[in-house]
């Protein structure tokens, strides 16, 4: 009589244990698959950035009314354009999409491209400013948190371009009267 009733609680702490261990398991998928779209964010948002960076930085060859901000674009232009090669060979090896340009993104070039020439240099670098404040906290971010190893080597090592780019951004954006402190306020409010 004993054993009989042993066998049926014996039956049910065995399934109780495995509906737990499928439960915990189900958790660290989930986790896992948080982490990874992270990851994912990351080189969308970061190869987006890229795409828009070239873009813009031909416009301002194009439209930029100072030397300064035509050699700003063509510095951009040639430092992403490389950068960009490296994040869609990063996105490749950790098997995500190709990175393309976002409409978000799309919208800023448009909003830029139809700015008069005579405005362009402080609207370009107001831009220029904000978009790099972005960057850097989105590379550090992944730098640090990132769960594919890959792209994490791949944001810390891009980081302190987009630092100089940052910086630079700054110093530019001074040269032609562009209000920094304002672009700054709203970059940070924007985060």
């Amino acid at each position: 009589m004993f054993g009989k009733l042993l066998a049926p609680v014996g039956v049910t702490c065995l399934l109780l244990n495995a509906a737990a261990g499928l439960t915990t398991a189900a958790a660290q998928t989930a986790q896992q698959h948080a982490a990874l779209a992270a990851d994912s964010a990351f080189i969308q948002m970061a190869g987006s950035l890229g795409l828009l960076q070239v873009k813009l930085g031909k416009l301002a060859q194009e439209k930029g009314s100072s030397e300064v901000v035509r050699d700003f674009g063509k510095r951009m232009v040639a430092d992403y354009s490389k950068a960009n090669e490296e994040l869609a060979a990063g996105a490749k090896q950790a098997a995500y999409p190709r990175p393309v340009l976002l409409i978000q993104h799309q919208q800023i070039y448009n909003r830029l491209s139809g700015v008069k020439r005579s405005a362009f240099d402080k609207s370009y670098m107001a831009e220029m400013m904000s978009q790099h404040d972005g960057a850097a906290r989105l590379f550090q971010d992944e730098a640090k948190d990132g769960r594919v190893q890959s792209l994490k080597q791949l944001a810390s090592s891009l980081l302190p371009v987009v630092e100089q780019h940052e910086a630079l951004s700054t110093e530019t954006a001074r040269s032609v009267g562009a209000d920094v402190t304002a672009t700054a306020s709203q970059a940070r409010r924007e985060s």
